[in-house]
């Protein structure tokens, strides 16, 4: 059973034994044409296809919906609670959920939590608590809002999409820009917010990119294998 926990009944939620997924993703810039949600909607489709995929006593919670994102700060929409607020939360929740669940997985949609899930997860694995969390990471995708992130939002929600404003924005590789994100933020190296270039962005491509992301977190977390900041290995890393 995959269940929705936010539509479950006390009864429906077994006292041990379940797994709980939780999204956390953002509220930040998505460039002229996603959504601010773009984080927490790829963070729960994910979280959603895997507790389905693995069946069993799954759950899902509700998304995390705001993260650290002070790097997109510089644009109207954002809505960031910064890194420590962000670890007292997630650190509180697995406390809460850790009373019932048997694990507890952190489904992270924004590059701009990982700081803030090392650190928390460390610290509740030192307390002893099951849990740990996983990357939505695309292998060879674009930095933010460019064509694996417009292409994956076309095939999860395309009514959120604007093509007709997308466009690109700062394509050097990320390591290039580094300096100049943490000194500026996004708004100091990409005007428009976008770190890549939206061409030929299609449902299709998205598509193939949630299958395999998918596929990856299942063995992730039938593995249930973590280095030393709590995040999962994929099952080829976790043999070594």
């Amino acid at each position: 059973m995959a269940a929705d926990l936010s539509r479950s009944t006390w009864p429906q939620v077994p006292p041990s034994g379940a797994t709980v997924l939780v999204p956390v993703g953002s509220t930040e810039q998505h460039g002229p044409h996603l959504p601010l949600s773009t984080d927490s909607v790829i963070a729960s489709a994910v979280a959603e296809r895997t507790a389905a995929r693995l069946g069993g006593s799954r759950f899902v919670a509700p998304v995390v919906a705001f993260g650290n994102s002070g790097e997109h700060a510089g644009f109207p929409g954002t809505v960031s609670i910064g890194h420590e607020a962000l670890r007292l939360v997630l650190i509180e929740l697995v406390r809460s959920l850790g009373l019932w669940a048997a694990r507890t997985v952190l489904v992270n949609g924004h590059g701009g939590n990982v700081r803030t899930l090392n650190e928390a997860v460390g610290q509740l694995r030192t307390e002893g608590h099951a849990v740990a969390w996983t990357g939505c990471d695309f292998p060879g995708a674009d930095a933010h809002a460019g064509r694996t992130e417009t292409s994956v939002l076309l095939h999860l929600a395309p009514e959120t999409v604007d093509l007709a404003a997308a466009e690109a924005g700062e394509t050097r590789p990320i390591r290039e820009l580094m300096r100049q994100l943490e000194a500026g933020g996004v708004r100091a190296v990409a005007a428009n917010g976008v770190l890549g270039d939206p061409s030929g962005a299609d449902a299709q491509e998205g598509r193939r990119l949630m299958d395999d992301l998918v596929d990856r977190t299942a063995q992730r977390i039938s593995t249930f294998t973590a280095n030393d900041r709590g995040r999962l290995l994929d099952p080829t890393a976790a043999g070594r």
